[in-house]
């Protein structure tokens, strides 16, 4: 009978498969107590209990971690495909280049008729008209034609004073008819002068159109004989009292200060203008003497008259 501290020979063993070999022999060729065999290993043989272990993992590639290695065929255009592609770019190029030497063609044909596309640029906060001096006039001329511009802003200031002057004098109970013709002078002598005379200069300047000049004289000079009349204003075409001149300020002050002093400050605008016209046509018509533009305008008029003629 076995003894009472006898090891169950039917008892599963553990065995640690990460123990030493000689520790796992012992484990596996006696029990603890006894010291008798219970199997016996030969040497050279695996044991059992380790052969429970599992089988190792397979190794790694050498680029595992380092994802440079990977490479991705990409297909690429073939000769033929960029041959292709490279023809249709020359084509376009080619048309391209076509289309820019017609526009260029045009332009000059333009160019030579007189006709220049004129993009309105000026006042810069609303253009209306097109305006560039310091890159259309000629340097030699700049400042004469800056001069002239002033003249038509002075025109402007003074028709906008007298506005204002009349208006005060009307509701002083001086009738409503000079409100009126202040208005007209108002709205048709600004557009008036641009069309008239300015556009005409502007345009010579730019072109050396000795007709273009001639046309500036005939209409500067109307807009130097209305300056004149204005800072009179005599009482000859309806009222005197529509422009604030130098007679009706005197009939005004006497009965409405007010009214009459701004009669005499629209007086004094009207003479500053006056004078500043004067010598701006001195000016241009010195030019247009010294250019030899005068003897250019009689041919280009016997011309005309012959062809009119014919």
């Amino acid at each position: 009978m076995a003894g009472r501290y006898d090891s169950n020979p039917f008892d599963e063993e553990e065995v640690n498969p990460f123990a030493d070999t000689a520790v796992r022999g012992k484990a596996a060729g006696q029990s603890s107590y006894g010291g008798g065999p219970f199997y016996t290993t030969h040497p050279g043989s695996v044991p059992p209990a380790l052969n429970s272990r599992l089988p190792p993992l397979p190794p790694e590639p050498v680029d595992f971690y380092n994802d440079r290695g990977a490479t991705v065929d990409i297909p690429l255009d073939t000769a033929k495909d960029l041959k292709k592609k490279e023809r249709e770019l020359q084509a376009k190029e080619a048309e391209l280049n076509k289309r820019e030497k017609e526009l260029k063609r045009l332009e000059e044909a333009a160019t030579r008729a007189g006709i220049v596309i004129e993009e309105k640029n000026w006042p810069p906060f609303f253009p209306i008209i097109h305006h560039d001096i310091a890159n259309e006039i000629p340097i030699h001329l700049q400042r004469l034609q800056y001069f002239a511009f002033t003249s038509l802003l002075g025109l402007t200031a003074c028709l906008l004073w007298n506005f204002v002057a009349v208006t005060a004098a009307w509701i002083k109970g001086e009738g409503v008819k000079i409100w009126f013709l202040a208005i007209i002078y108002l709205i048709s002598g600004v557009p008036g002068a641009y069309v008239l005379w300015y556009r005409p200069l502007y345009r010579a300047m730019r072109t050396e159109s000795a007709l273009k000049f001639g046309r500036f004289f005939l209409f500067y000079l109307l807009h130097i004989g209305f300056c004149i009349y204005s800072a009179v204003a005599p009482p000859i075409i309806f009222k005197g009292k529509s422009l604030t001149g130098i007679l009706p300020a005197i009939d005004l002050i006497s009965d409405h200060v007010l009214v009459g002093i701004f009669y005499i400050i629209g007086f004094g605008l009207f003479c500053i203008e006056s004078l500043l016209s004067v010598w701006v046509i001195q000016q241009v018509y010195m030019y247009f003497r010294g250019s030899g533009k005068a003897a250019e305008m009689k041919r280009e008029a016997a011309r005309g008259a012959v062809r009119a003629a014919i």
